[in-house]
């Protein structure tokens, strides 16, 4: 059983950078790839990049693609989206998830085919 936690979310204003990790425990996370999502209130979750199990292959949301970045380090079974430019509409609940198998779009930006996920973490951009 893999359990995650995501910390690091908070309020920050527009164009402010935000951290937010991942922690595993409970299995290695070197297995599986790493996903990142976000959910605003009254809308889908939404896919927000995704870092392959090596950590070689990373894809980003159009929307966030040249603002975020996402890393992990398999020895401390952690792994991290960084957030640069915020703007207000990149406020929600954030979650990372993992997935097994191909690495490919049509898996990682599917949040139903993710094994775990974290509880979330609320990040709100003011303006």
């Amino acid at each position: 059983q893999v359990q995650l936690v995501e910390s690091g979310g908070g309020l920050v204003q527009a164009g402010d950078s935000l951290r937010v990790s991942c922690a595993a425990s409970g299995r290695i996370l070197s297995g599986y790839h790493m996903g990142w999502f976000r959910q605003a209130p009254g809308k889908e979750r939404e896919f927000v990049g995704a870092i392959s199990y090596s950590g070689s292959i990373k894809y980003y949301a159009e929307s966030v693609k040249g603002r975020f970045t996402v890393s992990r380090d398999n020895a401390k079974n952690t792994g991290e989206l960084q957030m640069n430019s915020l703007e207000p509409e990149d406020t929600a609940v954030y979650y990372c998830g993992l997935l097994g198998g191909l690495f490919d779009r049509t898996s990682f930006t599917n949040s139903a085919k993710y094994a775990y996920w974290g509880q979330g973490t609320q990040v709100t951009v003011s303006s």
